[in-house]
């Protein structure tokens, strides 16, 4: 089964991600990550030949995938250290955190996706031998259908914290349904639970350009980042912060050389706490 639409930019984000793994300055290891693009077609193949500016965007899309990945790595890290033992991943795609990250015991994390890519992600983890650092639970719903009967049928408890994690997800999504997707996710979120999420502009693909997008799914991108990202996640009962990329890629040692040709908006990597 070979990737398309929607989730086939979770294998695009996968080779980058197994790009990132092998500089020896590496924000993150995923080790799976390679597995994954190969199986996808995307690994060893090279970009196909681009202009200076089209290698330009591909370089600077692939640089917000790593700094988002770390960002949310920290995020989990720091709510297992905060005595949080649920995670869910919306939209799980190729997220190897499951296998790569030192759970503590009694982690149970579950990775919520359609049918096509979790039974691709599958066949490769099988194929590797992975072997999960924790409980992994998969719960094959779509995300526009009653996903969290599904997750409490798969054994979610919303009696207890739980760490949520939308990463590249709520830019494929409606404003109605990015909507609903945060409020299911309050009805389902203890005091103290976590949410780690990423926003976006379509200014981000008028900028970059379609090439630039893992997966050429840019032309699905429908979603607009709100203008005020924590006072709209305040509103639906949380305490968030904020962080632009570059403020968080000279904080992780990997500064963004040039000054932007506008200012960058604040707030598109998120983390919130649940009041």
């Amino acid at each position: 089964m070979q990737p398309s639409g929607v989730w086939a930019t979770a294998v695009g984000v996968a080779r980058v991600r197994a790009l990132e793994s092998e500089r020896e300055n590496a924000l993150f290891r995923d080790p799976l990550a390679k597995a994954f693009a190969a199986a996808g077609g995307l690994w060893p193949a090279s970009p196909p030949p681009e202009d200076e500016a089209a290698r330009r965007r591909r370089l600077a899309v692939s640089f917000s995938i790593v700094i988002r990945t770390r960002f949310l790595d920290d995020l989990l890290l720091e709510a297992s250290a905060a005595g949080v033992r649920q995670v869910v991943l919306l939209g799980a795609g190729m997220d190897s955190r499951a296998f790569r990250t030192d759970w503590p015991e009694g982690t149970r994390l579950f990775e919520v996706d359609t049918a096509a890519p979790l039974d691709f992600k599958a066949a490769v983890l099988r194929r590797e031998r992975a072997v999960a650092r924790c409980e992994r639970i998969t719960v094959a719903v779509d995300l526009r259908e009653d996903w969290p009967g599904a997750l409490a049928a798969a054994g979610h408890d919303p009696a207890l914290p739980t760490v949520w994690i939308a990463e590249g997800l709520l830019i494929y999504l409606p404003e109605d349904a990015v909507e609903l997707l945060l409020a299911r996710i309050g009805a389902l979120s203890a005091v103290g639970s976590r949410m780690g999420l990423t926003l976006g502009s379509r200014g981000v693909v008028e900028r970059f350009g379609a090439d630039a997008v893992p997966g050429s799914a840019a032309s699905l991108w429908v979603s607009e980042m709100p203008d005020d990202p924590v006072g709209w996640l305040a509103g639906h009962g949380w305490d968030a912060d904020g962080h632009t990329l570059r403020e968080l890629a000279a904080a992780y040692g990997r500064p963004i050389g040039t000054p932007p040709q506008r200012e960058e908006r604040s707030g598109g990597l998120i983390g919130a706490v649940r009041r």
